[in-house]
């Protein structure tokens, strides 16, 4: 038995085998009966399913990998952190059974379809992955600044360039802020990350950030940065530095801003960004399989991280084989359940989803055939 990861997006069929840790198969991660194999579900399973997307979620897919390959070891699933956009065309295309991303399909390409991986226009859409959206920055000697949203908004749209400008001093009294040159760091690639720091962005300071929310960086100049690993590698090899990531994998020893929200600066938490989401509305006019939150910044209150990612699985509610529609949907029942969010959470950081919205992401899950 072997967790394996796709080698590139165009040869999804071969697999690069990846080590698991030597006590992996001897322990349940989920808690529970530990008698009962981690993974839960039919263990008579057998085939390979094979996935792309988001690489915020790739810490998280390696624990599920790890977890459901053990329960099931004659089941391969591959995931291949190529990036929200990227995987979102492969699951267009039918290069992908399943895909994970930091933004759903939106009602425009819901309603023109065409979703090569399915049998029908009918999707799953499904929010497991909810993590902050933290900024981190590069600055010797200074572990946190706090920074309102016209600020932060100004420093990416390039209107506030060195360190000890006011506008950060005023609200940092007591740090000794350095007259350097502010490098702001951007995602090169189109990202679910920068979409949900944009949408931030455009919701919090429009006065200042006159851009409309977008996967894709709107600006010219700056610092860009192939995925979450590539802004982490940047923030961290620079002086001066500030980017947007994952929370998750912001780089070992550097600082973290902390938002101001209703007057009190937040940092970034998993309880935090949960308070964001769970007060969220779903997206009107979509298939009861396809759980969409519409996620407001501007609407969070005290004691809310306001910049939250919510990631969701993109699967068929219909495939053409019933045998890939059957791992899928025990892949998906695993990483929706308490056992599998807690080993996410451990593993990548995130913010477990709640036994609410549990309820609806495992009906949603119900509706995918398997006959």
């Amino acid at each position: 038995m072997k967790i394996t990861r796709l080698s590139t997006v165009a040869a999804l069929g071969a697999v690069a085998a990846l080590t698991l840790a030597g006590c992996a198969s001897n322990e349940n991660p989920g808690g529970g009966d530990p008698s009962a194999p981690a993974g839960g579900g039919d263990s008579n399973l057998s085939g390979t399913i094979n996935g792309t997307g988001a690489s915020s979620q790739a810490a998280a897919q390696d624990a599920w990998v790890s977890a459901f390959q053990t329960a099931h070891g004659d089941v391969t699933v591959n995931y291949e952190p190529t990036g929200s956009g990227t995987g979102r065309e492969n699951f267009l295309s039918g290069a992908s059974n399943f895909v994970g991303s930091d933004r759903a399909f939106n009602d425009d390409e819901v309603a023109a379809g065409g979703f090569g991986a399915c049998a029908t226009d009918e999707i799953v859409e499904i929010p497991v992955y909810i993590s902050p959206v933290a900024i981190a920055f590069n600055l010797e000697g200074i572990e946190t600044l706090n920074l309102d949203a016209a600020t932060i908004a100004g420093i990416f749209a390039g209107e506030i360039t060195t360190w000890n400008d006011d506008a950060i001093a005023s609200q940092n009294e007591g740090v000794e802020l350095p007259d350097l040159a502010i490098s702001p760091v951007h995602r090169a690639d189109a990202s679910g990350t920068t979409e949900t720091f944009t949408s931030y962005l455009e919701a919090v300071a429009p006065e200042v950030w006159t851009y409309e929310a977008s996967d894709e960086w709107p600006i010219q100049g700056g610092e860009a940065a192939q995925q979450t690993s590539g802004v982490a590698s940047t923030i961290s090899g620079g002086n001066g530095t500030i980017g947007y990531l994952d929370a998750s994998q912001i780089p070992s020893g550097a600082g973290q801003v902390h938002i101001e929200v209703d007057g009190e600066y937040v940092a970034y938490s998993s309880d935090a960004a949960s308070a964001l989401v769970e007060n969220s509305p779903l997206v009107e006019g979509r298939g009861d399989a396809d759980l969409v939150f519409d996620v407001d910044p501007a609407a969070a209150t005290g004691g809310a991280y306001p910049i939250a990612l919510v990631s969701y699985l993109i699967g068929c509610v219909e495939y053409e084989d019933p045998n890939v529609a059957q791992i899928v949907k025990e892949y998906f029942s695993y990483i929706a359940s308490a056992e599998g969010q807690d080993a996410a959470a451990a593993n990548a950081g995130n913010a477990p989803i709640s036994d609410g919205l549990r309820s609806q992401v495992m009906a949603a899950i119900d509706l995918i055939v398997t006959d």
